[in-house]
């Protein structure tokens, strides 16, 4: 697992204000969509693409498209709803599924009790949303839970996390600090 730790003055500020308990709700979702577009600009570092033609309005040329099969958004419902905006302001092509996963207060496993993807995820790209890091127990489940439909390039995108859950070597998803 490679961990991108964004580290950048802007990210840092915006963070602090959204953290702020004084933060006023609108403020908040304003500040959680720029920094999730602010995330996404990094974590879709390595999408793919292909070139296609275009015409520009003095000459036929060659560009780069976002190659099939499409991306795919994967917010951890419920909260990771909030940072769908975000995502899909950067890539608005990309198809959206949904991932609703608890922690059952009795055996403390982690339980799939929604879900609406595409049955086959094979060779998508899948970017994994879900605001808070903590234990990591949801997130591990949940790329389980996707590679075993076939996805092959998960990319975890967080907004915050728990200290003691960042490796020692920061290398793979994507998150402020």
């Amino acid at each position: 697992m490679r961990v991108t730790v964004l580290d950048h003055p802007l990210v840092a500020h915006k963070l602090s204000v959204l953290r702020d308990k004084s933060t006023p709700s609108p403020v908040f979702r304003q500040l959680v969509e720029e920094l999730v577009t602010l995330l996404a600009y990094e974590a879709t570092r390595e999408v793919r693409v292909e070139p296609i033609t275009i015409q520009t309005p003095v000459a036929e040329t060659q560009g780069v498209g976002l190659s099939r099969p499409r991306p795919l958004v994967v917010p951890i419902l419920r909260a990771g709803l909030g940072m769908l905006e975000g995502m899909t302001r950067l890539i608005p092509t990309a198809e959206v599924g949904f991932l609703g996963m608890a922690r059952d207060d009795t055996t403390l496993d982690i339980i799939t009790y929604a879900e609406r993807l595409p049955e086959d995820l094979t060779g998508r790209q899948v970017y994994v949303l879900d605001p808070m890091l903590a234990t990591g127990g949801t997130l591990r489940e949940a790329i389980k839970f996707l590679y075993r439909r076939g996805a092959e390039q998960i990319t975890c995108v967080c907004l915050l996390l728990h200290r003691r859950v960042l490796p020692s070597s920061k290398k793979n998803s994507v998150t402020p600090r």
